[in-house]
């Protein structure tokens, strides 16, 4: 579950930019005591505020709101997906197939196969 974290976020950015309360307030034509109830979690501001916010700081949403740095990539599933070195990229798992699923993704092994037989029975003749 994510947990928000918009109060301490938005002190801890403020903080690092050297930023008092009352420049950001007027940065954001807000006053002093909204952005005090903000940073003390005793308000939130509207959504067009936040995205102000984030524009001032130069961070995502998520990361303001509920710090995520959004840089990151996400990580595949390894339940999913299975590494390939070859290649350098993550290709699916293939899960418990039927005689269907085995035949939609190995078609082509028909040819060989049906080959060996009409080439051991011609042997055996």
């Amino acid at each position: 579950m994510m947990t928000i974290k918009f109060a301490t976020q938005l002190k801890q950015l403020r903080q690092d930019h050297g930023m008092s309360q009352d420049q950001l307030a007027e940065k954001l034509f807000v006053s002093r005591q909204a952005i005090s109830k903000w940073e003390t979690g005793e308000g939130t501001p509207d959504l067009k505020t936040l995205v102000t916010i984030a524009g001032v700081f130069g961070v995502s949403l998520d990361t303001l709101i509920l710090d995520v740095a959004t840089n990151q990539a996400p990580q595949p599933d390894p339940e999913a997906y299975t590494y390939n070195p070859t290649t350098g990229l993550y290709t699916p798992r293939y899960g418990q197939m039927n005689f269907w699923d085995f035949l939609a993704h190995f078609w082509w092994l028909i040819f060989p196969i049906g080959g060996f037989v009409v080439w051991m029975v011609s042997a055996l003749q």
